[in-house]
């Protein structure tokens, strides 16, 4: 299983931008598309705090926010052991 958990959409550009970095990273993730299922949609609502945008990101099951929070911890070294 993932550490690294993304809710997105088929229409979101920081979404598909989040996915390109991990994979450059190459830190695996899993994709939760919230735009094809409402269960989905109301499993990120539970886990982000009610947060309306996406892309929310997961690691480690703890909720850090999005593209800036990934890219902030990235750069602080803090996903160094999700590498594969």
């Amino acid at each position: 299983m993932s550490q690294v958990k993304i809710y997105s959409t088929g229409t979101c550009p920081i979404c598909d931008k989040t996915k390109t970095l991990l994979n450059k990273w190459h830190i695996p993730y899993e994709e939760v598309r919230v735009d094809l299922s409402r269960e989905e949609l109301k499993e990120m609502l539970e886990k982000t705090e009610h947060a309306r945008t996406v892309p929310q990101i997961l690691v480690r099951g703890q909720w850090i926010g999005g593209f800036s929070e990934l890219t902030e911890m990235h750069m602080d070294g803090e996903l160094d052991d999700l590498v594969e």
